[in-house]
């Protein structure tokens, strides 16, 4: 197994109310100015503001930068650089999901290391820390305020940019359960199979250690377990907590261990055609775990998942029947959550699938998939996407 290095963020919080932290563990980094970085919809919901009056009950001044849009872009990311630039802050405060933390993490980079945006694809390709990131999850999926990785869409290529780096770490991060309980069902059911792509790809990578393992198998069974019942009621607060916690522990289990196939393609997918993260990994998942499977000498690994979807008989069934039955439960899931969609139905043009398969096979995420798929292996997922299941 050799050397691990395990990261993690230094503080997080959880809970009702979690965001009030920020009153006595802001005051401590000494910071005087912070640009509060968001989306439209959060900024309307005065969710920011929320935010911000706490930063000003911590003597921080502040200001709210709102473009942030799903899957952002290389120029999102640079109107905000501009915009931290010229404000002089020293702090950079995410509010959302996803794509205002990984937009915030890309302005931390360039604003302490400099260049573009394309210079720091791969992996730990910056020289110093970022500036500091205060990362609020407003949604239980991406793990974003976890990891050590962010995904930014080159808008002129329509290719994500996969940066993997340690320095992009944020200092605070915060899932406030009063934040997260807003999210609608069909935003729940995405981001919630966003959160078990993360932990089942962790589990099957090539470089999972026993601490990975057991993050992303405790992440597995939790999701299992409450992401129905959150979809089925908003307002079930435990479920609203376990799932911010199985988010962040499979966002633990992939910042150490790595991705796979499923997030290469869903990169290519999203980027080509401007879809939902999570979407495209949910539709995806249970094609590439079948592959998988059948091509990546993972007999062992697909037998504690199968334990951890809690199916029957896990310990005594054939290879391939847990192979089989493990997909099946993830199909059940999907059908459950509402996501029974295809790439068919979301207009994805197959003619696109040759570009796009080459546009994963160099995604930094693939390196990690137990298996290395050819061109077209990639473009027969794409096509059984496309029919579904």
């Amino acid at each position: 197994m050799g050397v691990v290095n395990y990261q993690a963020v230094s503080t997080s919080f959880f809970g009702a109310g979690a965001r009030s932290a920020l009153i006595t563990h802001l005051p401590p980094l000494g910071v005087t100015r912070a640009l509060i970085i968001t989306d439209h919809f959060l900024f309307e919901q005065g969710v920011a503001k929320t935010i911000g009056d706490l930063l000003i009950e911590s003597n921080i001044e502040y200001a709210i930068y709102y473009n942030v849009q799903a899957n952002p872009t290389i120029a999102i990311v640079n109107e905000c650089v501009a915009a931290a630039k010229a404000l002089q802050v020293d702090c950079l405060v995410a509010v959302g999901g996803g794509s205002a933390i990984d937009t915030a993490k890309a302005v931390s980079i360039l604003l302490q290391n400099g260049g573009q945006l394309a210079d720091y694809e791969g992996v730990n390709q910056s020289r110093t820390s970022g500036m500091p990131v205060i990362a609020i999850s407003t949604t239980s999926g991406t793990a974003s305020e976890v990891t050590t990785f962010y995904i930014i869409t080159d808008e002129s290529t329509h290719r994500k940019l996969c940066m993997i780096d340690e320095n992009c770490k944020v200092t605070i991060a915060i899932n406030d359960t009063d934040l997260i309980k807003g999210m609608p069902k069909g935003l729940t059911a995405a981001t919630g199979m966003d959160a078990m792509t993360h932990a089942i790809e962790a589990a099957l990578c090539r470089v999972a250690n026993p601490l990975t393992d057991k993050d992303a198998h405790w992440a597995i069974s939790t999701i299992q377990t409450y992401l129905p019942r959150a979809i089925g009621d908003g307002d079930d607060m435990q479920a609203r907590e376990m799932m911010a916690y199985a988010q962040y522990v499979a966002g633990m289990a992939f910042s150490n261990s790595g991705l796979g196939m499923v997030h290469a393609m869903a990169h290519s997918l999203g980027g080509m055609f401007n879809l939902p993260h999570g979407m495209c990994n949910a539709i995806l998942l249970p094609f590439v775990m079948a592959y998988n499977g059948a091509n990546g000498q993972v007999d062992e690994q697909f037998k504690k998942i199968a334990m951890s979807l809690y199916l029957a008989d896990a310990d005594s069934l054939s290879v391939d029947e847990t192979i089989k039955q493990s997909v099946q439960a993830i199909k059940r899931l999907l059908t459950q959550t509402g996501i029974h969609q295809t790439l068919k139905m979301l207009q994805v043009d197959p003619a696109q699938f040759e570009t796009m398969a080459e546009m994963a096979l160099l995604d930094s995420c693939m390196t990690a998939n137990p298996c290395t798929p050819t061109k077209e292996d990639i473009i027969n997922i794409f096509k059984q996407a496309y029919q579904g299941f």
